[in-house]
């Protein structure tokens, strides 16, 4: 008896040492100096074959060298995504590893590999096949350079101090017999494997240290602090260092939970009152916390915060200031908690991450805010009761978030790699799907099958390296319903969900129907008996059931109602109502000022002041009517009367509009439309326009591309009154015409094609412009822009139809010109970049054969200011060639919309010295609030 329980305590000793033995281990020495932003690092990595393959390299991630690089796949990110701080950072703000040299125990240097298109991780090169289950030894020296935090909200920030985040190297994750290679693309998802860590740090100076590692060691002086940290089992070290601490330590049944989220006036008893329950609703919802700290941080909650309370200015906002903290620190601290605990690739199965958190969000917010709106108190507004946004409940907010991308045909599949999403779908749209979709499951499945579902997974993770199968599988497990569809339509593909009421009749004690699927996959829906909008019974209509006819006992209802509480995920609706009402309208007419939410119970219309100007109708106040909400509907129509001041009339414009999308293709939407404007043209005289157009909208596979492609032709019917001030006046004429866009613009980079063709009675012209702009390392602009034009033929002899050489000659009003028939005056001084391109008023004035021209600018100081260059070659009827160029100053305030050119020299002479120089400056300015949106939506869509 004695021999076997030696040789079980033998076992179990063993198996004990083999498990911390099999564990990656760093033991690192690190000197910050403060001053410099450098931390000096000497470090030993024992790396540990874990895998059942005999290794020839092994990959260890360098993240922080993804800032050393504006060419890195986090350079490219941040420019596809128009954010321009990285690339016109100064090098003493960027970051980097710098010096790293490798070498085994005996001091010989290893072979490693960098490649220049992905910095960010190196591949050491084996002088003998590591076996499974045995260990190496990699001693490495270095220095980590610490970027600015304004580039991802980690590295050192301006009021002394660093918050540092993948600082140091570390071994990547093995799996499925290989590496994971992920480069930073600023989606804080790292494929570290998990090890263990001993660092001893050395501070210049004296600092306040936060640190989700333990701290073992601490001493202090006013020239150097000195810290020994350890930690077990973890992926990543979060390391704060102030000069006094912005962190408060709150401790929550054993859990030290740090915290610097702003939180307005609360007081900290308040305060650890959210905290605790916040952690105890964690660990009930989805497990316990396996370590003994956890830090939460505004850069973490400002990277991805709750959107909808952070876009308001903080006097609008209608929450209170403990809601506004519960709910940033509740959504920050559900991300930390899932990120730090569980080991799942968070880039391929980001999915999983997005749908425990929003999902374990919306049943927090249900239990203890049961009656929050998502407006908060501004639901109780006497003005604003009747809008559909102020009604809306809190967690109804995730719904629409979502359908904003779905209708924009935007929208990508929940299991797309993080790194392929674009900025909206990655913090908002497939985050809150994701929880939509889980949301949707537990309401079918029914008792709680979701919820145990998600805390065996979690549970699982502390175990094993776990992957999406792991959670389908104890999903099924769970249930003896079929639920492959959920995985199939609502995970792996962008299928859209759209059921309608179909056949319905009705006698006194039933009601018959057919629910009809509109879209393309099969999944249940739920369906309610309503009466005086209250819900008398539910129903979930099984996959079997769809398309098919159904009775049911009609306990009075005076409405059937599908998905009525919105847990599907629906791209539609709208149509998901029937009245069982003789008189009674599915959805009645009500009319909203301004803008909200789509309302499905009704037939939206919208109305909202506009001011239109121009010189002759002055300002012309009108209101615009419109059937679409936030959301792009099929069909959608825009009628905007104006009052002309100047004129005292009637002047306005109108859109009728039907898009086609389709979902999974490169031609991803066709647009027919109807359009028509009546404004003035002249003092005297308006133009009445026309054009029925037909247009064909293109994208790349991959949504991040930001090039963009259509196709337009349309047909311009034009009438001109006649004017007393303006000759040739009278000419009413039609023009059929094409274009072509191929469009892709970026901080670093821009490239415009366009062509044009025109064809009348009168003429027949075609024309080309090529744009490239580059912005190079000394954060300077090089913009190069090429035009050509001929006409097929010309039977006019005006100059109504020529290429503009200085003003484009815009005779179908395409342009928002703001005085087109002046020739004097400041706003003849309005410059279009279009046709000829040139900013000095030249002769000849126009091309009535054929352009050819060239517009050049380069930064001169700073991005603002630049030189231009413009040359070409003007071919008129009866004449010669005739070459001309101007040069100048340009003031690029802000790119296409706001700037200013000063002329030097050209054709004329040197300007400068000519007299009434004030005439001679142009300006850009774009007076249209849709236009200006455009500079703010591009970084998401």
């Amino acid at each position: 008896m004695k021999t076997y329980c030696k040789i079980i305590l033998f076992l179990i000793v063993l198996l004990t040492a083999q498990k911390q033995y099999a564990q990656h281990q760093s033991k690192i020495a690190a000197v910050v100096n403060m001053d410099y932003k450098t931390v000096s690092i000497n470090q030993e990595i024992t790396f540990y074959n874990q895998s059942n393959d005999t290794l020839s390299s092994i990959v260890l991630n360098d993240w922080n060298n993804a800032f050393s690089n504006k060419k890195s796949p986090l350079g490219k990110r941040f420019s596809d995504e128009f954010y321009n701080k990285f690339h016109m950072a100064s090098t003493e703000e960027l970051g980097g590893t710098i010096n790293l040299i490798i070498e085994d125990a005996d001091k010989n240097f290893f072979t490693w590999e960098r490649t220049e298109k992905n910095p960010d991780y190196i591949t050491i090169l084996l002088d003998k096949k590591l076996l499974p289950n045995q260990k190496i030894k990699l001693h490495l020296t270095y220095v980590s350079k610490i970027p600015s935090d304004k580039f991802t909200g980690y590295g050192y920030f301006e009021k002394y101090g660093m918050h540092l985040k993948n600082w140091f190297l570390t071994p990547a994750r093995y799996e499925n017999k290989q590496f994971v290679k992920y480069s930073n693309e600023n989606l804080d998802d790292i494929a570290n494997a998990v090890s263990d860590f001993d660092i001893d740090l050395k501070i210049s100076g004296k600092n306040a240290v936060t640190t989700n590692l333990a701290v073992e060691q601490s001493a202090q002086t006013d020239k150097e602090t000195n810290i020994r940290l350890t930690g077990k089992n973890i992926n990543d070290v979060d390391l704060i260092i102030e000069k006094e601490s912005s962190y408060t330590n709150f401790k929550v049944n054993g859990l030290e939970v740090f915290t610097n989220i702003r939180s307005g006036r609360l007081n900290d008893s308040l305060k650890k009152k959210i905290i605790e329950r916040t952690a105890d609703f964690a660990k009930n919802q989805i497990g316990e916390y396996p370590f003994d700290k956890i830090i939460i941080s505004q850069a973490d909650y400002e990277k991805n915060p709750f959107y909808g309370l952070n876009q308001l200015p903080k006097f609008m906002r209608p929450f209170h200031e403990d809601f506004l903290f519960e709910i940033k620190f509740l959504k920050t601290f559900m991300n930390n908690y899932l990120k730090t605990s569980m080991r799942l690739d968070s880039r391929k199965y980001n999915w999983i991450y997005d749908g425990i958190q929003i999902f374990t969000m919306m049943n927090y917010i249900d239990k203890y805010h049961p009656k929050s709106k998502m407006m908060g108190s501004a639901s109780k507004y006497f003005l604003l009761r009747g809008f559909k946004m102020a009604q809306t409940d809190f967690n109804e907010q995730y719904s629409y978030y979502y359908m904003l991308m779905a209708r924009k045909n935007l929208d990508q599949p929940l299991n797309a790699s993080k790194n392929t999403l674009i900025k909206y779908n990655v913090q908002i749209a497939n985050k809150y799907k994701a929880g939509l979709s889980m949301q949707y499951l537990d309401d079918y499945l029914g008792s709680k099958i979701v919820l145990s579902g998600i805390k065996d997974f979690y549970s699982l993770n502390k175990d094993k390296q776990t992957d999406r199968t792991d959670f389908e599988e104890l999903l099924k497990s769970k249930t003896p319903k079929d639920i492959d569809w959920f995985f199939n339509h609502i995970i792996d593909s962008r299928e859209i969900i759209d059921y309608k009421f179909d056949a319905v009749s009705k006698t006194k004690d039933s009601v018959t129907f057919t629910v009809k699927n509109k879209g393309f996959p099969l999944v249940p829906m739920p369906i309610f008996g309503i009466r005086d909008k209250q819900v008398i019974f539910k129903k979930w209509l099984e996959i079997s059931e769809i398309d098919k006819q159904i009775t049911l006992e009609r306990k009075s209802i005076d409405k059937l109602a599908l998905n009525y509480k919105n847990e599907v995920p629906e791209f539609n609706l709208r149509n998901n109502w029937k009245s069982l009402n003789a008189l009674s309208l599915n959805r009645p007419l009500k009319m909203t000022f301004f803008q909200d939410l789509e309302d499905p119970h009704y037939s939206q219309l919208f109305y909202v002041p506009t001011l239109f100007y121009n010189k002759y109708d002055g300002f012309a106040p009108g209101v615009s009517f419109y059937n679409y909400s936030f959301f792009d509907k099929p069909f959608m129509f825009i009628l905007n009367p104006m009052y002309s001041i100047n004129t005292k009339s009637i002047v306005g414009s109108y859109t009728f509009a039907y898009n086609q999308y389709l979902r999974d293709r490169n031609l991803y939407n066709i647009r027919y439309s109807l359009n028509g404007s009546y404004f003035h043209y002249a003092s005297d005289a308006a133009y009445l326009k026309l054009y029925p157009s037909l247009s064909f909208f293109l994208r790349q596979p991959n949504y991040r591309d930001n090039r963009k492609q259509a196709l337009m032709m349309k047909y311009n019917i034009i009438y001109k009154e006649p004017s007393a001030i303006v000759t040739d006046s009278t000419d009413n004429y039609s023009i059929f015409n094409i274009k072509y866009f191929n469009i892709k613009t970026e901080v670093t980079s821009h490239v415009r094609f366009f062509t044009d063709a025109q064809f009348s009675s009168y003429f027949g012209k075609v024309s080309a412009e090529m744009e490239y702009r580059k912005l190079f390392n000394d954060n300077r602009y090089f913009n190069a822009r090429v035009f050509a034009g001929t006409f097929l033929y010309n039977s006019n002899n005006t100059q109504n139809y020529n290429f503009g050489v200085s003003r484009v000659n815009d005779y179908m009003f395409d342009y928002a010109v703001y005085a087109r028939s002046d020739i004097t005056g400041i706003l003849s001084q309005q410059y279009i970049h279009a046709q000829g391109g040139f900013k000095s008023f030249l002769n000849p004035s126009e091309a009535d054969q054929w352009l050819t021209t060239a517009n050049l600018s380069y930064s001169i100081l700073w991005n603002w200011v630049d030189a231009y260059a413009d040359f070409g070659f003007i071919k008129n009827k009866g004449a010669s060639n005739t070459f001309l160029y101007d040069s100048g100053i340009r003031l690029n305030l802000v790119q296409d919309y706001f700037e200013l050119y000063f002329p030097v020299y050209s054709s004329n002479g040197f300007e400068l010295s000519e007299k009434n120089y004030g005439e001679k400056i142009r300006f850009i300015f774009i007076f249209n609030p849709k236009s200006l949106i455009n500079l703010f939506t591009r970084k998401w869509f």
